[in-house]
């Protein structure tokens, strides 16, 4: 049987089709090209569009803005979890840009979308926080300080407390040791001052009415056959009367007790708590309208503990800061420690002073009548 030159041709194109597909050389026939148009068309099917890619990116935002939304049902019958979550809840945040950046690189429209549940939570909490809220003006200047106990330069702390303004001014962890030199180095700006244990307070206006607060202070086993002269020593808390021009304003100091991370025992919190509720029950009792609480409550007013004390009070830096107003640790501050609470009083600028040898930022606040 004689084949055809045409015939030789086309069998010659189909065993060279079928080799370019084993070795893969490029395929230049008409079925090579058909099939290269069919797996295209199935990858563009089979690709998720930007509505089902970074699934779990979306759901990932979603968790972090119902975490920031529902955070007071978190409990703390574990580990205090609940607690810890709202000491760094404006942290929480951070997450946001990462996971953006995750949505922006897997080109997920519904990632995307989620994050807007997380953004707008944050700034309903945080968003005020952002701008300037301070005004001009201002009666009467507060301050607070965590001086530290062992802190290497106590005479330039206390020189730069002097030099901050401040018409009242309250320190904690105060030692023996350091109390003569912090009375000595603030006599010629504050003539009226009284320490009641770990706790002073300095005043450019006169002091009547001081006595200790009971914060209810875990002092040890033996604490309750030690003299009171030995309790005093290391009495937390105090209360006192400034006379202003304006009437009478209740000022309290107070240095909470200490919150630790433990493996065990989560975030312990303690005595901090029982100390912040007794301090809101002599708060609730105080005769007087117009109150003033400084301190270091080694907290931060979003934290459920202090209920007892910002259902009461309410904070100068959220009211008339600039910003967080972070105070702790002082060479990187990442949390506000060092409050100052107010009632009856009007806040008009909250700020944070320069460091010293303390491991805490000093914090001030202008209020009027």
């Amino acid at each position: 049987m004689t084949t055809s030159k045409r015939g030789r041709t086309m069998a010659k194109a189909d065993t060279e089709d079928i080799e370019s597909a084993r070795v893969g050389r490029p395929d230049t026939g008409s079925g090579g090209r058909r099939a290269k148009s069919v797996r295209r068309a199935m990858r563009l099917v089979m690709r998720p569009g930007p509505w089902e890619r970074g699934v779990i990116l979306a759901v990932l935002a979603l968790l972090l803005g119902l975490l920031m939304l529902l955070h007071g049902m978190i409990p703390n019958r574990v580990g205090n979890l609940g607690s810890l979550v709202e000491t760094f809840l404006p942290w929480f945040g951070l997450f946001i840009p990462v996971l953006l950046g995750g949505a922006l690189w897997r080109r997920s429209a519904s990632a995307v979308a989620a994050l807007l549940l997380p953004v707008t939570v944050w700034l309903h909490l945080f968003g005020a926080l952002l701008g300037d809220k301070s005004r001009p003006g201002g009666d009467l200047t507060v301050a607070s300080h965590n001086v530290r106990d062992g802190n290497p330069d106590p005479v330039g702390t206390a020189r730069a407390l002097a030099a901050s303004g401040a018409d009242v001014l309250a320190l904690e962890e105060l030692t023996q040791e350091d109390r003569g030199t912090y009375e000595q180095a603030l006599a010629e700006a504050y003539p009226y001052h009284t320490v009641q244990g770990t706790v002073g307070l300095w005043s450019k206006l006169p002091l009547s009415e001081i006595r200790p607060v009971d914060i209810q202070m875990d002092y040890g086993p033996l604490a309750a056959t030690k003299p009171i002269e030995e309790k005093m020593r290391y009495n937390r808390a105090l209360r006192a009367t400034v006379a202003t021009d304006h009437g009478p304003l209740a000022v309290y100091v107070a240095h909470l007790g200490s919150a630790r991370v433990n493996p065990r025992a989560g975030f312990w919190t303690v005595h901090r708590d029982r100390g912040a509720q007794a301090l809101g029950e002599a708060v609730a009792a105080e005769r007087i309208k117009r109150v003033v609480l400084l301190g270091d409550l080694n907290g931060t007013v979003d934290d459920r503990a202090f209920a007892a004390l910002t259902s009461r009070l309410r904070s100068a830096q959220v009211a008339a800061g600039d910003g967080f107003g972070f105070s702790w640790p002082a060479r990187f501050p990442v949390v506000r420690l060092d409050q100052i609470l107010v009632k009856g009083v009007e806040p008009r600028s909250s700020w944070v002073l320069p460091p010293t040898g303390s491991d805490h930022l000093p914090v001030a606040a202008a209020i009027s009548w």
